[in-house]
Order: structure tokens, then sequence, then C-alpha cells
């Protein structure tokens, strides 16, 4: 299937996560300024831009770990439709971010446990939606480490043994154990040597495609969006300047400043 033609079958969803005129600021410094979007069930988005952009600001913001000033966002809950979930209550956030949504952090030891074993760190996530069967959640746990290419004989082992990469991929696991809808990733391959990058998002892309889940995924890398996102927003000084499917935006780049992005790249 086409790059386009799979969008045109993503279009034809209901919307899951849909985003209004979203802006966060601190005092005269602009975090992210009237952004708008909306993903469906499957879509993976990438935003990227340099660093000061706001494109972490908005994440915090969509994720509901920073209070936004303005805006709204709705997300189309089972069983309840759309819901605002800036206002909700802090609780009912806290349980959707560990039941219907994922967050894999920039840094592997912001999203774990590291003083419980590997195979514990991933069946929190099934006791926290109702798994009580001991047998049942480690054997879950191991099959996602499989999944995830870490050798099983390090289900008890704590994360704090592991590599950098290896935390990574077992953070991933975490948060796609219980199949959540939709997931926010910080810069998942950041500070990680381009062997395991490309490995990771290897990785990542088939799990992402095989589940069917829908994706944000913030990064300053271009190479990491031209792999993994069917759509793009760049930002810049916390406005986005341009969007758009992501090898049109990367391939035939608009703005100025995204133009000077894909630039940088190809002349590294």
């Amino acid at each position: 299937m086409t790059a386009v033609n799979a969008m045109t079958s993503i279009g034809s969803r209901p919307p899951l996560f849909e985003v209004s005129h979203l802006s966060k600021s601190y005092g005269n410094h602009i975090g992210c300024q009237d952004v708008s979007f909306t993903i469906r069930p499957g879509e993976v988005l990438g935003i990227v831009g340099e660093s000061g952009s706001g494109k972490s600001t908005l994440l915090a913001c969509l994720s509901g770990r920073l209070q936004a000033d303005s805006g709204a966002i709705r997300y189309d809950m089972k069983g309840r439709g759309p819901v605002d979930i800036l206002s909700m209550s802090e609780p009912e956030r806290r349980r959707l971010a560990r039941t219907d949504w994922g967050i894999v952090h920039q840094n592997p030891r912001d999203g774990l446990r590291m003083s419980i074993s590997a195979g514990g760190n991933i069946g929190e996530r099934p006791m926290a939606v109702g798994a009580r069967h001991y047998g049942e959640i480690r054997a879950q746990g191991q099959d996602w480490l499989h999944k995830v290419e870490i050798d099983l004989s390090r289900t008890d082992h704590q994360p704090r043994t592991f590599s950098g990469g290896m935390q990574q991929r077992l953070q991933i696991a975490r948060n796609l154990v219980t199949q959540p809808r939709l997931v926010f990733m910080d810069e998942p391959t950041g500070g990680l040597d381009v062997s395991v990058q490309a490995r990771l998002l290897d990785l990542l892309r088939g799990l992402v495609r095989g589940l069917g889940i829908a994706v944000i995924i913030v990064t300053h890398d271009l190479a990491v969006v031209r792999l993994l996102a069917d759509r793009l927003m760049v930002m810049q000084r916390g406005r986005v300047i341009e969007e758009g499917l992501t090898d049109q935006v990367l391939d035939d780049p608009h703005h100025p400043y995204t133009q000077l992005l894909v630039s940088s790249v190809l002349q590294v």
C-alpha cells in the first residue's frame, strides 16, 4: 500500500485525538501557541524543530504532564466518546496515562522503575488494568521481552544493569504491553549510538504498524520521522509553521525554516 493510499484509509477513520488552539507560555516566553491538529487510529504524527522550538512543551501539554493555558484537547474514550482532557481531574488523567495511553521518555530512566525487575516493569501495566494472575502476567512480560529482543534470561534483572538501548526497548515494552490506543514519544532514539538507533527504529516501526496504534513523536531527527511518521508538523518559536504528509514536507519544503532544516541534514 502506498503512503497516499495508507493515509486515505486512515483518513476515513473517526478522530481519536483532537487539539484546538492549544497555547502555553512562561511569562513572556511562548512555549507553544495556537496549535491545532487531529490524529486518527493507526496514524503516526511527527513533530520536529530545533531545540527551543516548543515541541517538547507541546508534547508535555498533550500528554497531561503540563497544564496548557488555553485551547482544547478531546480524546475519544471507549464507551464515552470524545472527552475534554483539560477538564479531567488529575487522578483521571493519571489513570488514562496508565491504561489507554503510553509515554516513552527520551531518558528511559524517567519511564522505568529502576529498582524492580525487567519483568516487573512490564507487568505493572497489565496489573493497572486488572490483571492479577501472576503466571499470566509473567508470561506476558516475557512475551514482550522477546518482542523487543531482550533475552529472557534478563527477566529478573533490574534495568540499572541494562545498556541504554536495552533500557529504551524495555520502556517501549512497558508501554505497549497493554496495547494502548495512543502513545507519546519524546526523542525515543536520543542519546543512542547510530547502530542502536537504527535497530530501535526498525523495531518501533514494526510494533507500531503491527498494533495499529496512534503515535505522536517529537524529535529533532528528520531521519526518525521519515521512517516512522505519516504526517509531519514543523515548529519554530512555539508555532507550527508547516505541516503535511511527511515525504511531501521533507521532499518539497515550502517554509524557509523547513528548507533550512532539510538542507542542514543533506549537508551532513
